[in-house]
């Protein structure tokens, strides 16, 4: 039975509380394969001015790619769906696909390709808040756009990036909240080391402090990494009767961690591991028999059940392969292409500075349910979460009766308390004093 959380007391709570280029011209049936999207010698264009060049960044290959190709089909679809629709102002969308490889420089090299040789309109791209880092100061030096469709640590509210997936208190805080009141207030932080890990366990460790909670330990891997054996020797010290694990490994790592976690006996009975980095599309990858019973936390499961979300899956199961799955990540890129299109279209050109200022209040329609783009340049989002079943999809055992407020800025870290962000008024900016 899923447990509604009520909007207002949320609130309160949360405030308180990969390369080679690849010109994408249709969808194919691999992450790298090229198809046609109507680039402007195609019929479909003729006539209706020259093809808008966008980019498309993510890991096609490295440890990343595990989770990352599947983010690229779902922005290859919403490509597609649009182009067939007539495009963005009578243009069709020529999308220039580059592979991160899991490397930050090589990201950096690829989002400065993008804009100064390939002269893209927008960038839709990254995973790990490491890469997003990366490109950040080429985005910034340039006045460009990013689009960026992952959950993440917050800490961060760039004029020139647009975050489609949820900021802490949208993810991370509700989890940690359900997880005191129903699993335990005793808590092993596991992570991959870099950014996004390492700040998301500084807020989990602050706000397990202030509502009674313990953190008996913390470890971090390098990304990649599959040694493992040492971090489950640690937790079952740590918590030799059971208690909650919080994961936010990346990548090739779960694969081992919870198939060795399992292999010691460290079942979801006793040693209940909370995610938000593993989605349907990495329980497919690891098994589903290594990940029943254990937790995640996201704003989109592929069991959601809107009629957008029905239309969503069927449409990608049919484009792609019927063995296929959806996840939060991937649906937070499908959004943020059509988001960029509505803003597009509201601002009436392709200038960046105009579509960044049309952005502020677009609604869509998503299969999540609505969201809307605040002037912090996060979207309102519902919160949910799952529990792992044996088909490898999950029940959504908890969730907010409707769209949360995005909070960049922490108000459970003491540097960051009573600070907001808002781009719509100079005034304020980056950051401003609540």
């Amino acid at each position: 039975m899923v447990t509604r959380f009520n909007r207002r007391k949320f609130l309160v709570y949360g405030s308180a509380t990969l390369g080679t280029s690849v010109l994408l011209k249709a969808c194919g049936t691999t992450p790298t394969d090229t198809a046609s999207t109507g680039a402007a010698g195609d019929d479909a264009a003729a006539g209706n001015g020259e093809a808008i060049k966008v980019g498309i960044l993510h890991s096609l290959s490295g440890t990343m790619a595990i989770s990352e190709t599947t983010v690229v089909d779902a922005e290859k679809l919403a490509i597609k769906e649009i182009n067939e629709a007539g495009g963005v102002l009578g243009r069709q969308i020529e999308a220039i696909v580059e592979d991160g490889a899991s490397d930050w420089p090589t990201f950096a090299e690829k989002a400065e390709k993008l804009i100064d040789q390939d002269d893209v309109s927008v960038v839709f791209g990254c995973w790990t808040s490491a890469s997003r880092k990366a490109v950040l100061p080429v985005f910034e030096s340039r006045n460009h756009m990013l689009w960026y469709p992952l959950q993440y640590e917050g800490q961060e509210c760039s004029q020139n990036v647009f975050y489609t997936g949820a900021a802490p208190n949208q993810q991370i805080e509700p989890a940690v909240e359900w997880l005191l009141e129903n699993k335990g207030t005793d808590f092993f932080l596991v992570g991959s080391d870099y950014v996004f890990p390492r700040t998301a366990n500084t807020i989990i460790k602050e706000q397990l402090a202030a509502k009674g909670g313990n953190t008996v330990g913390e470890d971090y891997l390098p990304l990649g990494n599959t040694e493992v054996t040492p971090i489950i020797t640690r937790i079952r010290a740590a918590l030799p009767n059971g208690g909650v694990i919080f994961n936010s490994l990346n990548g090739d790592s779960n694969v081992a961690f919870f198939k060795q976690l399992q292999g010691a006996g460290m079942g979801p009975d006793q040693y209940p591991v909370m995610s938000v980095s593993v989605a349907e599309e990495e329980v497919r990858q690891i098994g589903p028999e290594f990940l029943t019973g254990h937790l995640a936390s996201w704003n989109y499961f592929q069991t959601v059940e809107t009629p957008e979300n029905d239309k969503w899956v069927a449409d990608f199961k049919a484009e792609f392969g019927d063995e296929r799955v959806t996840n939060d990540p991937m649906e937070a890129a499908y959004i943020m292409v059509y988001m960029w299109k509505q803003s597009v279209e509201a601002a009436g050109t392709f200038d960046i500075p105009e579509v960044r200022t049309a952005a502020y209040g677009q609604t869509f329609a998503a299969p999540e349910g609505p969201v809307t783009m605040n002037t912090n340049h996060h979207l309102s989002k519902t919160v949910r979460l799952g529990e792992v079943r044996d088909d490898g999809l999950f029940d959504i055992i908890w969730e907010t009766d409707g769209p949360i407020e995005p909070q960049p800025w922490n108000q459970f870290v003491p540097d960051t308390i009573g600070i907001g962000c808002d781009w719509s008024d100079p005034a304020k900016g980056e950051k401003y004093d609540i």
